[in-house]
């Protein structure tokens, strides 16, 4: 949740992100989960702390939660689509071009 609102804007950098107590409320889970969530957040320079006051989004955050997104993105989709092409004997051209005419339909 945090990270959607870091990649649509809505939580900008150095914006005070909700604290694990907010969460743990939201999302009806058990605060100690939260704080699992949030220091993975920590630990990916996605957030930092401020003692006393909370956390915060971290400068550049929006760029590595991005980068990371598309990363998995290829993992999870690109990989599993080449790899079905490549059995199927379609070069990397016809495979772009089946990608752009089918997104051109979809912009419609």
């Amino acid at each position: 949740m945090v990270e959607d609102q870091i990649v649509d804007g809505t939580l900008g950098e150095d914006e005070r992100a909700p604290s694990t107590n907010e969460l743990a409320a939201f999302s009806r889970i058990n605060p100690a989960t939260a704080a699992k969530g949030v220091n993975l957040l920590v630990d990916k320079g996605v957030l930092y702390k401020q003692r006393g006051i909370g956390m915060f989004v971290a400068p550049g955050a929006r760029d590595r939660v991005l980068a990371e997104r598309r990363e998995l993105f290829a993992d999870r989709f690109v990989a599993p689509l080449l790899e079905e092409a490549r059995k199927l004997g379609l070069p990397p051209d016809d495979v772009a071009r089946l990608i752009r005419e089918r997104a051109s339909r979809t912009a419609h």
